[in-house]
C-alpha cells in the first residue's frame, strides 16, 4: 500500500503595511493597509462603502467600477497602493444632496432590476460621458476627432465592460441617452 507524501506548504511572507492617503468623494482618508489589497476590499470592507460591488474578482463584469482621478477603473483589480494621492469616486460620491442626473435618469428609464450591477454601470456612465466629452473615440466611433456623437452603439461599446445579469441593457442606453439632453 502506497502512503500518501505530504508536501510543505509555501512559506507565506506576512503581510507589508503601507500608510495610504485616499481621497474618496472628496475626503481625504488617511489608512493603514496590507500592499496586497485591492481598491475593491479597501472601499467595502475598511471604509465601509458598500456601492461597488464584489462581482467576479477578474476584471470581466464591471460591477466594481469606480473613477480614479475620473477615469474608470476595476476596482477588483486595482491595487489601494497605486491609489496614494489620487482621487476616487464611487457610486455614493456621484450624487451630493440631490440625485446625479444619470441616477435620475436609470430611475426614469427602469435601467435596473435587481440592482447589483447598477452602481458599476452609473459610474461608467459618468467615466464614459466625461470620455466622449473630451473626445476620446471607441472602437465603433467614426472619424478620429473631436467628441463623437453618442448614438446607441457609440453607448453600447463604451458601456460594454459592464454586465447586466438581468438584461436591461435597452433601458440603460435609453437612460444614458436621455441625460445628453
Amino acid at each position: 500500500m502506497a502512503h500518501a507524501q505530504t508536501l510543505p506548504g509555501p512559506d507565506i511572507d506576512p503581510p507589508v503595511l503601507v500608510e495610504l492617503a485616499l481621497y474618496v468623494n472628496g475626503e481625504a482618508r488617511q489608512l493603514t493597509i496590507d500592499t496586497r489589497m485591492s481598491l475593491l476590499d479597501v472601499l467595502r470592507d475598511r471604509l465601509g462603502l458598500t456601492g461597488a460591488k464584489a462581482g467576479c474578482d477578474r476584471g470581466q463584469c464591471g460591477c466594481c467600477t469606480v473613477l480614479v482621478d475620473g477615469r474608470r477603473v476595476y476596482s477588483c483589480l486595482r491595487l489601494a497602493v497605486t491609489c496614494d494621492a489620487v482621487g476616487v469616486v464611487t457610486v455614493e460620491g456621484l450624487s451630493t444632496a440631490e440625485l446625479h442626473p444619470l441616477q435620475r435618469a436609470f430611475m426614469a428609464h427602469d435601467a435596473l432590476q435587481c440592482g447589483f450591477c447598477t452602481p458599476g454601470q452609473l459610474c461608467s456612465a459618468a467615466g464614459m460621458l466625461d470620455e466622449a466629452a473630451h473626445g476620446w473615440p471607441s472602437a465603433v466611433t467614426d472619424g478620429p476627432t473631436g467628441a463623437p456623437e453618442l448614438t446607441d452603439a457609440e453607448i453600447r461599446e463604451r458601456m460594454s465592460g459592464n454586465l447586466c445579469r438581468c438584461g436591461a441593457y435597452q433601458n440603460i442606453v435609453a437612460a444614458i441617452r436621455d441625460t445628453l439632453r
